[in-house]
């Protein structure tokens, strides 16, 4: 099998979860822009119809939105079959759905057991389920990747809480895992962002992301562009890359 570098996407389908999210969408963007189509899947929002049409090639390339959710597995393989029928193929799987909760590492008692259940759910293993629903439809490319959109997190042990840190580190493990029974049909890989100029984190502002660019050897947190530009990369020029983690944070784990 040839991992030749290559500088287009013509002909490829790109799955992403969480596509009307800030690091979804920058993702979108920039496969579409270079001939993918895009499926973004969402849980809500009603707008999914003119954003999927607003990316390049809208129009010509057939982008779509679906409504699903990743802690709902029956939502999941709807999703995929509509995949199929479609466009019967995916070659592209981007996991940047997801969400937390601030929790202080020392507040034990505000970690509740249902806070846990909910974070792993949507953090560990909902993306196990899409990555499930859609392996038969990767496997079948020959030729596809997977991302899965982690967090320095899960090696650093610091995030917004620490069942956050645990799904992300469980998530970072299985990826690898999955790197080698995938192999070598699917490269599976983890990006790792640091801060992200976002509204991902409830109740961080401007003050926090200040704080969070004073104490980065790079001097700013990361947009939205940094993580998509490193996805792009791996569904183009870095293709002799699986089971590991690429760090975009500016230096911020050092």
């Amino acid at each position: 099998m040839s991992f030749e570098p290559t500088s287009r996407l013509d002909g490829k389908v790109a799955v992403i979860t969480g596509g009307l999210g800030a690091i979804g969408y920058a993702t979108a963007r920039r496969l579409a822009a270079l001939g993918a189509t895009c499926v973004l899947l969402h849980r809500r929002g009603d707008d999914g119809a003119a954003r999927t049409a607003a990316l390049p090639g809208g129009s010509a390339q057939r982008h779509s939105a679906i409504r699903a959710d990743i802690v709902d597995t029956p939502s999941l393989r709807k999703a995929a079959a509509e995949v199929q029928s479609t466009y019967g193929r995916c070659d592209i799987l981007v996991n940047s759905a997801g969400h937390t909760q601030p929790v202080a590492a020392a507040d034990l008692e505000a970690l509740t057991d249902e806070l846990i259940d909910d974070l792993m759910r949507a953090n560990f293993r909902g993306v196990f389920a899409t990555i499930r629903v859609f392996a038969p439809l990767l496997k079948q490319s020959g030729d596809a990747l997977v991302v899965n959109v982690s967090s320095i997190a899960g090696f650093t042990g610091v995030g917004s809480n620490l069942a956050y840190v645990a799904a992300k580190a469980g998530l970072d493990v299985v990826g690898d895992a999955l790197a080698k029974v995938l192999a070598p049909a699917v490269r599976v890989v983890s990006v790792s962002p640091g801060a992200v100029e976002s509204s991902f984190v409830p109740g961080r502002g401007e003050d926090f992301k200040a704080k969070m660019a004073t104490t980065t050897p790079l001097g700013r947190i990361g947009s939205p562009e940094d993580v998509a530009a490193a996805i792009e990369a791996l569904a183009t020029t870095m293709r002799f890359v699986t089971g590991t983690r690429i760090v975009v944070d500016g230096g911020r784990h050092l």
